[in-house]
């Protein structure tokens, strides 16, 4: 079986790198970033996130479900979302992700707080279900080189359902990937 069809290697390894005293290694090797990309295939999301769920201490990780960060964000701004969606339908990304120099509750920052939150836990944050932000247009690069992200005292590590063509790597098996500032687990 291949290495990236076998969740729990694939997170033994991950542990390894994460809980290893040479964690310098992940900003080299992350071009000085602060975060790791767990990739796997789509089908089996739902398998590494229970091998993530199974092997992942609470005491050490805490897994963020970005389903349920979404899901709160609209039940808690039904009303403004709708107004939002007439007013920005050209610009889905602005509903999900405030302007620079707007401040208002999106998507965006309750996804910071929970790391932010996990950081003052002094846990790993674990992120999954990152397929639920495909359509809200939210950057992943701005995500992963946020302040809060780069400054870290631990990496944020992303289930990252996609597959690896070439040198080229496809969010959901579709959408192209940008190049990441993180260490790559596949």
């Amino acid at each position: 079986m291949s290495t990236s069809l076998n969740p729990e290697h694939i997170i033994t390894q991950l542990k390894r790198i994460v809980e290893s005293d040479k964690r310098s290694e992940i900003r080299l090797n992350a071009n000085g970033g602060n975060s790791i990309l767990l990739v796997c295939p789509p089908i089996l999301e739902f398998k590494y996130i229970e091998k993530l769920v199974e092997m992942m201490p609470l005491d050490t990780y805490k897994i963020i479900d970005l389903n349920e960060v979404l899901l709160l964000f609209v039940k808690e701004n039904e009303s403004d979302i709708n107004e939002l969606f007439e007013i920005l339908k050209a610009s889905v990304s602005q509903i999900f992700t405030a302007p620079a120099g707007e401040i208002r509750d999106d998507l965006y920052s309750r996804i910071i707080g929970n790391i932010l939150d996990s950081y003052n836990q002094d846990k790993i944050p674990v992120l999954v279900n990152s397929g639920a932000l495909y359509g809200s247009k939210l950057n992943f690069n701005k995500l992963l080189e946020d302040n809060v992200i780069e400054h870290g005292k631990h990496p944020v590590i992303i289930l990252y359902p996609g597959r690896k063509e070439d040198k080229t790597y496809y969010f959901l098996n579709d959408k192209v990937a940008s190049d990441y500032r993180c260490l790559i687990i596949e």
